[in-house]
Order: C-alpha cells, then sequence, then structure tokens
C-alpha cells in the first residue's frame, strides 16, 4: 500500500490490529522515519489473520485522529460464516462548535487527566445517524469499530439478541453479551452475527448508556413491511474458523506486571460506568502541555512516539510470556499492544470465558488483568492506552522482543 502525505505536517499509517513486520507499524521514530507533506511510503505485508481491523496516524494522533483520519480494513476468512449480509459500522466522536465545525482545543491538559476529549456528536460510517434498514428473517454479520479519541460506548440492541463472534478481529466461542451489553471502548472491535426477527414495518433502537444520565439513541433497525426472509433463524454455524495464532505456554511462560497510575482521582465510585463529574483535583498539580500526566511502573512517554525510546522491559523471543496489568487510576483505559494479539485470561481474579483473544484490552479502575502471549514478533513495540489523550499524555510505553 502505497501512503501519499498531503497533508501539511509529517504523518504515519498505523494497521491496527495487524500482526505485520515492525517495520511496517508506522509509529514515527520508532519502527520509520516520518511521512513528510509530499512525500510517500510503501507499506508492504501480508495479514496473517482474517477478521476486522483498522488504520489511524500515529503523528499528531489526537489532532489526526481527531479530525477523521482512519478507516476500517477488513480482511475476509476463506471460508466466511454464512449469513445474507455483512455489513460494517465505523462509529466515531466529534466535538462540534455551534456553527457544525470540529471545535478547536485538543490536548487540554484538564480533559487529558480525565476522560479525555469526548466529543457530543456520534457518527456512524461518517454520516449522522439514520434508520438502519432490514428484512424480517436476514442474518447480518455486524462489524463494529469504535475510532473516537476517547468515548467509550456500551451498546444495547433493543428487541435483538446479537452473539459476539469475534473481538477485535480475533474468533472467540460465540455468546452473548453479559446483560445484552457490549462495551466498546476506543480502538475495539466486536463482530457481531445479528438474526433479525423483530416485526416488519417495526423499528427498534439502538441505544448506547455508557455514561450516567447522558444515554442516547444511536440508530435503530428500521424493518421493512415485506413478509420475512425465513420464518426460523437460519441454520448454519456461527464460530468462524481460527487464526493461526501461537498458543501460549501458561505453564512455562515468563511474568511480568505492569502498572497504570496518574491522572486525576475521582471523588465518586467509578466502577459502576462512565462518569463525566464530580472530580476533585489532581494530586501534586496539574501536568502542563506535553508534561506526563500518567505513567506504566512509574516510566512516562509523552507524545506519539519517538526515536530512542527506551524499552520497558525486554520480552525473550518465541517465549510465552504472562503479563499482569494493574489500573490503580480512577478512569477507564484501552490498553493496546502493537505487533501482537493476546489471550485475555483473568479479570480480577476471574477467568475469562469464551475463548477470548485481543490486541486492546478494557480496563476499569481498580482492575487487574492477566494477558499472554507468544513473543514471537521481533521489534520494539509500543503498548499504551488507546484513549488519545491518555497516549500523548504518558500512558505508553515500550516493549522489546529480542
Amino acid at each position: 500500500m502505497v501512503v501519499e502525505n498531503r497533508l501539511e505536517e509529517d504523518t504515519t499509517v498505523h494497521w491496527h490490529g495487524i500482526r505485520l513486520p515492525n517495520a511496517m507499524d508506522g509509529v514515527p521514530g520508532l519502527t520509520q522515519p516520518p511521512i513528510k507533506p509530499g512525500e510517500r511510503f510503501v507499506y508492504e505485508f501480508m495479514p496473517p489473520d482474517a477478521g476486522t481491523f483498522w488504520y489511524h496516524p500515529h503523528a499528531n494522533s489526537l489532532q489526526q485522529l481527531g479530525r477523521g483520519l482512519a478507516g476500517a480494513l477488513i480482511v475476509e476468512e476463506a471460508e466466511p460464516v454464512q449469513v445474507d449480509r455483512d455489513v460494517l459500522w465505523v462509529l466515531a466522536d466529534w466535538r462540534l462548535d455551534s456553527d457544525g465545525n470540529i471545535a478547536p482545543g485538543f490536548g487540554n491538559p484538564m480533559e487529558a487527566a480525565m476522560s479525555g476529549r469526548v466529543g457530543n456528536s456520534v457518527t456512524l460510517n461518517g454520516s449522522v445517524p439514520q434508520d438502519q434498514v432490514v428484512r424480517a428473517g436476514e442474518r447480518v454479520r455486524l462489524r463494529l469499530i469504535n475510532v473516537s479519541l476517547a468515548r467509550i460506548m456500551a451498546l444495547r440492541f433493543g428487541g435483538h439478541s446479537p452473539v459476539v463472534v469475534a473481538i477485535d478481529g480475533q474468533p472467540c466461542d460465540p455468546h452473548e453479551p453479559d446483560g445484552g451489553r457490549l462495551l466498546l471502548a476506543p480502538a475495539m472491535r466486536l463482530d457481531l452475527i445479528v438474526d433479525m426477527q423483530g416485526e416488519p414495518g417495526r423499528r427498534y433502537a439502538v441505544i448506547d448508556d455508557y455514561y450516567d444520565g447522558l444515554a442516547y439513541q444511536l440508530t435503530s433497525f428500521a424493518y421493512r413491511g415485506e413478509k420475512p426472509l425465513r420464518v426460523n433463524p437460519l441454520d448454519a454455524p456461527l464460530r468462524l474458523p481460527r487464526n493461526p495464532l501461537p498458543e501460549p505456554d501458561l505453564q512455562n511462560a515468563e511474568r511480568h506486571e505492569m502498572v497504570l497510575q496518574g491522572g486525576m482521582p475521582s471523588m465518586r465510585n467509578m466502577m459502576g460506568g462512565g462518569k463525566m463529574q464530580g472530580m476533585s483535583g489532581m494530586q501534586g498539580g496539574m501536568a502542563g502541555h506535553g508534561r506526563a500526566i500518567w505513567s506504566i511502573n512509574g516510566t512516562s512517554m509523552t507524545g506519539d512516539g519517538h526515536a530512542e525510546m527506551p524499552p520497558l522491559i525486554t520480552l525473550k523471543q518465541g517465549r510465552s510470556h504472562y503479563v499482569t496489568m494493574r489500573n490503580e487510576t480512577a478512569w477507564w483505559h484501552p490498553m493496546h499492544l502493537h505487533g501482537f494479539s493476546f489471550r485475555v485470561l483473568n479479570r480480577n481474579g476471574a477467568p475469562v470465558l469464551h475463548n477470548q483473544w485481543a490486541d486492546t484490552v478494557l480496563l476499569a479502575p481498580k482492575d487487574t488483568v492477566d494477558i499472554a502471549f507468544v513473543a514471537d514478533n521481533p521489534g520494539d513495540w509500543m503498548l499504551h492506552c488507546h484513549v488519545t489523550d491518555h497516549q500523548t499524555a504518558g500512558l505508553m510505553t515500550v516493549i522489546r522482543v529480542a
């Protein structure tokens, strides 16, 4: 893929979730020189996994991603699951002023110490969400991608029972989400199978109720009036074919711990959902622009990546590694590891069900999550929070595989 930079500033492209060679990962300074205005860079790689992925810049991320530089990257299975339609929803969040323009103020340090730049408008595939027209009886594969800077979503599909078949592009055991609520943080993806079993002529709301007191209707399934395509759900398997991921050897894995710290402490219990207000002053005073507000194991890396970023840890290539991440902050963090997909093993001591793999795992306040993977891809790889304000304000590090 040839990327030509027609911006007036440096850029790169990170192919989010793709297990690719380090030189193709798109981190300026760390894996490649930035693409200067008017220059080109050729990205060459063979995706080993089928699934739902995406791409975005890793240079001036707050502005470039926050102004819409992102897109979906779908790698199709050799033998796809049987559905009537394959539908993509790219969900994005924008902060608009009274004239409908993107509001300035990216990188506000107060916001960076809390939930990040959460906007006031949400789009679906780049437009104000319209009704999603469906036919009774059809089976839809629905691919969800959250490309927001900071907005976490919790989607409920009224009158429907979506089945999760893949997380971050990697197949899992088909299952219905707990309580019917689909949690989708920035950078995360979900593949769903939805049997349209509603009544012809009716509408069924899709609600995002993540932030307390700020629930809204994202869109709706609007059923055409014609007779159902079929009376009973399609009799076909839901399970996707497995990708060629190496299985970690948990018995002999090397163990590591990462502790997330910093940000502004909350006056309220954050465990039940997202809060947008009620915050006290930050311990030690507020950090300024470009200053570290967050840390991993006491170290902070700000910005988008740069040359000579020292690794936090070095992993032996070819070995299995078991990583415990502890969130000691009052905020939610979708933690993304470049270059790998990992098994999500435990959350707060309880096993994570459904054989889940991911490249971005969401940690609630005070959460402890255990992950494991085989370090089979050499190079220096970024690990960071995908609330972009958190990343650029220090919640980022480098993992070396050698």
